[in-house]
């Protein structure tokens, strides 16, 4: 190839980021990387609505363009959200240790009105980017492995759209880096149960489609 000679840029990938459905411990445990913690009765119908939503969105008309793939954590949690998909769309679910939930180390299983009462809570909320949680991970260092993931994935499907089903603060943090904002600021981005988050990673850097969104998805396309 002569130095003046156009290199072909690679095409961009349409990431849909999926927080797993309601665990009987939602928003009053830190469950952390424990095992043997499955979807609650209200999450498995949160999982049946969004691979039909999604199934819905990804015709095979190609009216749209299909899902290729579908990777989840390692955590039960999100595997059994990504199940129903899976299933409507005919393929399988494969495993992704980069989008597992942060390691919380000593406080894995912790309750949150418990948690919230320590000191180091403060910092939890204000300054992420400066705590490590005892024994286990850094929110720095959950964000560098979330966006590898999303390297990742980018890397193995160029052009093609994938589901990545994980955690509500890996999904954060991955939208911070997407739009530029600084980790510590992070805290102010929510993350529902199953909901979906659309990020498109294309030559020029990332593009956010959608964040947190519970609802219809037939506009997800860069403007």
């Amino acid at each position: 190839m002569s130095p003046t000679a156009k290199r072909k840029l690679p095409p961009s990938t349409l990431v849909l980021l999926v927080r797993h459905g309601a665990t009987p411990s939602t928003g009053q445990v830190l469950p952390g990387r424990a095992p043997g913690l499955h979807l609650a009765d209200a999450g498995r119908e949160q999982a049946a609505r969004l691979g039909e939503r999604l199934a819905a969105w990804a015709p095979s008309d190609g009216a749209r363009p299909r899902i290729a793939a579908i990777y989840a954590s390692p955590l039960e949690r999100t595997r059994e959200t990504a199940a129903p998909l899976a299933a409507a769309l005919g393929l399988r679910v494969r495993v992704a240790r980069g989008l597992i939930e942060c390691d919380f180390g000593e406080w894995t299983g912790e309750a949150l009105k418990q948690l919230v009462k320590r000191p180091e809570w403060t910092t939890v909320q204000r300054y992420p980017s400066g705590f490590r949680f005892p024994g286990g991970e850094s929110f720095v260092g959950m964000q560098a492995r979330m966006v590898e993931a999303m390297a990742d994935l980018r890397a193995g499907h160029p052009g093609e759209t994938v589901v990545a089903v994980s955690h509500a603060d890996p999904i954060k943090a991955v939208v911070a880096d997407a739009v530029g904002t600084h980790l510590d600021l992070f805290q102010r981005i929510v993350i529902s149960p199953c909901s979906v988050t659309a990020i498109n990673y294309g030559p020029g850097g990332p593009m956010v489609l959608a964040v947190n969104s519970t609802g219809a998805l037939s506009e997800l396309a860069p403007s």
